[in-house]
């Protein structure tokens, strides 16, 4: 099992210390073909990073496959419209794909407002619409100015390009609605958070936290957000961005046009979380009393959860663990959540990194870590063998190689339920990979020897 070979196409996309002189990847480039790679479409793309905008309309002008795929995507959850969660589409049928699906469009917008009463309404096209040649926007622009709501098109036809380019499509319909809002009420110490998705309640304790601080959050972009919110989100002093992949692009884009900075932040780990607090203290310095509340928030948080944790480590350390998931900048914390466990990194991989993202994954990561770009199941598995891995954190698509493997498995991805970010999300975190490391289940797998080893 340990001899599964790799493509010679994909051979530049990993980096392994004992093959490499020097270290060099290529990444950004389209997947090979015959890799099944993990990468989802533009249209995909697009649609996790605005699907949680919950009091607004989504609407895929595609065939009805579309939809059915990206179907309550995320579990990002609202606190109180559910509108994100239905699946609206036009379900273009052979007449539209000759004809044009324009009308189509038309009139399903219109009965949808009609029922719904949005605050704004978003509309997905798909590969086909792409090809046919619909002009959606001129729909979105007529539908809007019928009905008095911003109706914004996302330019997400699948075959543009890759997951990334549906990010960047996301971030111009996003920004078609900041700068619209009222902005008089808004604290000089304000932030938004951009890249935070609410993944099981998470966008929830990160807004508590800033709060704490003396922080006012105008929005979060796009975790149980809502579109007033969204439209004054350039009142805001400055702009916190976690996923970096898919809202660096916004945050340039406002700062160009709003003036307003931003840095990068991650919230899941307790080194992480600390320091993203940490930071914005640091930037309203004028204002000593945030950096002081941070310091108490830090010192209060730590304390409730380090007692666990280092019982966790006792029964974790010296375990090793393989990474795979969509952005860089999580597998950065994760090294550095699963070193307070006792754990070391043997596999870290994403699936939209860049070259800045990839040396730093190299200078974070123990010597003779493999690093992965794009990875496909055959790779992840080779080297999850090759490496004796003990654990495996990655997304539903990676579940059934760990289990098929015989190793624990965390899911990381956005299809969760559960936090993992803040203080509490890494608590969380340590029990779930205790509980799936030091299941029993393991000692009846039949390829393991007796000591835990393949």
């Amino acid at each position: 099992m340990t001899t599964i070979p790799i493509l010679d196409e994909r051979r530049r996309q990993i980096f392994q210390e004992q093959d490499n002189a020097s270290f060099a990847m290529t990444c950004d480039r389209h997947s090979v073909a015959g890799s099944v790679s993990q990468r989802a479409c533009v249209f995909c793309g697009s649609r996790v990073v605005l699907y949680p905008i919950a009091d607004a309309l989504h609407l895929i002008h595609g065939p009805i496959g579309c939809a059915a795929y990206t179907w309550d995507i995320r579990g990002a959850l609202s606190s109180g419209p559910q509108l994100h969660r239905m699946s609206f589409s036009t379900d273009l049928q052979e007449m539209q794909v000759i004809f044009g699906g324009e009308k189509k469009l038309y009139g399903a917008l219109c009965e949808l407002i009609a029922a719904y009463r949005p605050n704004a309404a978003f509309v997905y096209s798909t590969c086909i619409v792409g090809i046919i040649g619909d002009d959606v926007a001129a729909v979105c622009r007529q539908v809007a100015k019928e009905q008095g709501i911003a109706v914004l098109p996302v330019h997400s036809e699948g075959f543009k390009g890759t997951k990334k380019d549906g990010y960047r499509a996301a971030c111009d319909a996003l920004f078609k609605l900041v700068g619209t809002g009222d902005t008089r009420d808004i604290a000089p110490v304000s932030i938004n958070i951009l890249g935070e998705f609410n993944i099981g309640g998470e966008a929830w304790l990160i807004r508590k936290y800033y709060e704490q601080m003396g922080v006012q959050v105008v929005s979060v972009m796009t975790g149980d957000s809502r579109v007033e919110e969204l439209r004054r989100a350039h009142g805001a002093a400055l702009n916190v961005v976690q996923c970096s992949g898919a809202m660096t692009f916004l945050a340039e884009t406002m700062q160009a046009k709003y003036g307003i900075p931003y840095i990068r932040a991650s919230y899941f780990g307790i080194e992480d979380m600390a320091k993203a607090l940490y930071d914005v203290a640091a930037h309203f310095a004028a204002e000593p009393c945030i950096q002081q509340k941070a310091e108490v928030l830090v010192r209060e948080q730590v304390a409730a959860v380090l007692p666990e944790l280092q019982r966790i480590k006792a029964d974790l350390a010296g375990k090793r663990a393989a990474i795979y998931v969509g952005g860089a900048f999580k597998a950065f914390s994760l090294i550095k959540a699963l070193r307070l466990l006792g754990m070391q990194v043997v596999l870290a991989g994403s699936q939209t990194g860049n070259a800045d993202d990839y040396a730093t994954l190299r200078e974070m990561c123990d010597p003779g870590t493999v690093i992965v770009d794009d990875a496909n199941p055959l790779e992840l598995s080779k080297y999850v063998i090759e490496k004796q891995a003990d654990l495996f954190i990655g997304g539903v698509k990676e579940r059934p190689i760990a289990y098929k493997l015989g190793i624990g498995f965390c899911d990381h991805n956005h299809e969760r339920k559960i936090p993992l970010a803040g203080f509490e999300g890494m608590l969380q975190l340590a029990r779930e990979i205790h509980t799936t490391v030091t299941s029993p289940v393991w000692g009846f797998v039949p390829f393991r020897a007796k000591d835990g080893e393949f």
